[in-house]
């Protein structure tokens, strides 16, 4: 009897030991292992931390309108921790706000760690009759909370769209970069243009809540607040009224290009306009793979900035490069002239001239006046392809013009090394005579263009750019932009006058190219050249007619113009991809443009003389 008595109270020992071991293993995974998780959902049921996004600066045209600025956005958000099931909430908050399930299920995903802790966007924007809904059932949906944040609002949706630039979710492999120091998961940032160039700028310092809750993540009581701080302002040297009146013109020459217009006198950009373009719009807000893969595929690359980014040859306004070397090398003189006949032999090789019958004997003055191929073709051939390029990198071509955007292209000016470096090959001296006019190996941009040109217009090349000065929430200047003086033409000022002449005569010779531009206002004379350059090489089988000849295969037009021509206070260069002859698809363009810059000179000088 006694034992059995014995057998029990050891049995009974070792069930009490068993449920102690229990006890001690359930308190060792709950305090040690799952401790820290525990502590958090503990602190979150008494108090949350919610961030208040901080205003981005506002971004402003030279004349103080707004390009960019932000409005308030209506979101909803979740802790995914505080929920009653997190799948069943986001199902009521879907069908609150009229969108799918399915959709808002997967991009909240199933946030893991410290994720389920963490304030969790879900709808964004949302219309002004929708947010009301949501606020008045957040009683039966713990862990829901709505807020009014800061959204980027472009004015002018696609004006401008490649210079300010757009807006994205920092990556994870972004927080690893130094530049991003400070930042965290989810931080909106400029993806490109003005809006990445200036980030740290425009972001200002966000703010916070911390807010007291009850166990189901209602919120009871502001317990303390940080004001957030908002953004500097940054005013652009793009002036808006001429921005908008390149693209309008752009988008009714029904082809792809892009306008560049510079001051000449300090490297101010004035436009900068591409098309196709996008709306910044679309990304404020979150784009979604849908809309992003149409954008990315597109074959017109909207997000393509054609202005700094597009390399074309630049046909007939390469002639002004050919008749520097030549001057400059003493080839064409006072007294030099060269008959043309309609064509040019090398060789074995004739090279025409666009005018079929020719231009007879030509000097510099009417050569540039009227495009003449074959005065070009000979100077060319006669300095050779290395002097052609000693005269083109004086302008700045072959390498970029300094602008402060991304991630610009260098063009190409090709020299004999070069060639022989990048083919294996030797230079011909045919490929000279299609240099010599633009074709070939040469690329450039349509900012380089202008820049060059602004460089022969006033004989100093100025650094173009887009920042003129930051200034801080309440207008009070932080930062002003100088102009910066990169070279000055080591040129004799009587070959600069000669070439200069030339380009005059260009719009204002009986015979110039550029005879659209002989009207301004105010009786104002310009300067310019015109280009056409081919797409594709010229056969037998090519049809005469321009209309016959498929779009992809038609010639780039170019036009590029300053004003007035003794005191250049504009620049401007045009590209109209397979737009034809320069003289009637891009000349009028260019035309549009000085006409309202001179226009709104003309009402500035009115309004001062009146206040006077």
């Amino acid at each position: 009897m006694e034992g059995h008595s014995d057998r029990r109270f050891v049995a009974a020992a070792l069930v009490v030991m068993l449920v102690w071991l229990v006890l001690l293993a359930r308190l060792f995974f709950l305090q040690v292992i799952e401790g820290d998780q525990y502590r958090i959902s503990a602190l979150r049921n008494s108090v949350r931390t919610l961030r208040v996004q901080a205003t981005r600066g506002m971004i402003l045209d030279r004349n103080g309108e707004i390009l960019v600025d932000s409005r308030p956005s209506f979101d909803v958000l979740v802790v995914p921790n505080e929920t009653n099931g997190l799948s069943d909430t986001l199902t009521r908050i879907a069908n609150l706000v009229g969108e799918e399930p399915n959709q808002v299920l997967e991009r909240i995903g199933r946030p893991k760690g410290r994720a389920r802790f963490e304030v969790q966007k879900v709808a964004v924007d949302l219309d002004r009759t929708i947010f009301p809904r949501v606020q008045e059932r957040l009683w039966a949906l713990s862990g829901v909370v709505t807020q009014a944040n800061p959204i980027r609002d472009y004015r002018l949706e696609q004006s401008a769209a490649h210079v300010l630039g757009r807006l994205g979710e920092i990556g994870q492999n972004q927080l690893q970069q130094k530049q991003y120091q400070g930042y965290r998961r989810g931080d909106v940032i400029g993806i490109q243009g003005i809006e990445k160039l200036l980030d740290r700028e425009l972001r200002g310092r966000d703010g916070g809540l911390n807010v007291l809750v009850d166990a189901h993540g209602r919120q009871l009581e502001l317990l303390d607040e940080v004001e957030p701080q908002p953004g500097q302002n940054v005013i652009l040297t793009l002036d808006r009224r001429l921005q908008v009146l390149a693209e309008q013109k752009l988008l009714e020459s029904e082809r792809n290009g892009a306008v560049v217009a510079l001051d000449p006198r300090t490297g101010e950009v004035l436009v900068l306009a591409n098309r196709p373009a996008y709306s910044p719009n679309q990304f404020a807000k979150g784009i979604d793979s849908d809309d992003w893969k149409k954008l990315a595929e597109d074959p017109d690359t909207p997000l393509h900035n054609r202005a700094i980014h597009g390399q074309y040859p630049p046909g007939s306004t390469y002639k002004v490069v050919t008749a520097l070397a030549g001057l400059g090398e003493g080839l064409i003189t006072p007294d030099f002239t060269v008959e043309c006949r309609g064509s040019f032999r090398l060789g074995r090789r004739r090279y025409r001239c666009w005018k079929r019958g020719g231009h007879k004997t030509v000097n510099l003055q009417r050569a540039l006046a009227e495009s003449c191929d074959v005065f070009f073709y000979q100077v060319g051939n006669e300095v050779g392809v290395d002097a052609l390029a000693k005269y083109a990198k004086m302008l700045g071509l072959g390498g970029k013009t300094g602008i402060e955007l991304r991630n610009e292209s260098i063009g190409l000016v090709p020299t004999s090394e070069w060639k022989l470096r990048r083919f294996g090959e030797e230079w011909i001296l045919g490929e000279t005579i299609s240099v010599a006019i633009g074709q070939g190996f040469n690329q450039w941009t349509p900012i380089q263009l202008a820049h060059a040109y602004g460089t022969i217009a006033t004989g100093s090349r100025y650094r173009p750019f887009l920042v003129k000065r930051l200034e801080d929430p309440y207008g009070r200047p932080l930062r002003n932009t100088e102009p910066e003086e990169l070279s000055r033409l080591a040129l004799d000022d009587d070959v600069l006058d000669r070439v200069r002449s030339g380009l005059r005569g260009v719009v204002h010779d009986p015979h110039g190219t550029g005879y659209v531009m002989r009207r301004l206002p105010g009786g104002v004379e310009a300067a310019g050249k015109t280009g056409t350059a081919q797409v594709v090489a010229l056969t037998d089988d090519t049809p005469t007619d321009e209309d016959e000849i498929p779009i992809p295969h038609r010639d780039h037009a170019w036009f590029v113009t300053y004003l007035p021509v003794d005191d250049p206070r504009i620049v401007i260069g045009v590209l109209v991809e397979h737009g034809g002859h320069g003289s009637s698809t891009a000349a009028p363009i260019a035309k549009a443009i000085a006409d309202e810059f001179l226009n709104n000179e003309i009402k500035a000088a009115g309004e001062l003389h009146v206040r006077n």
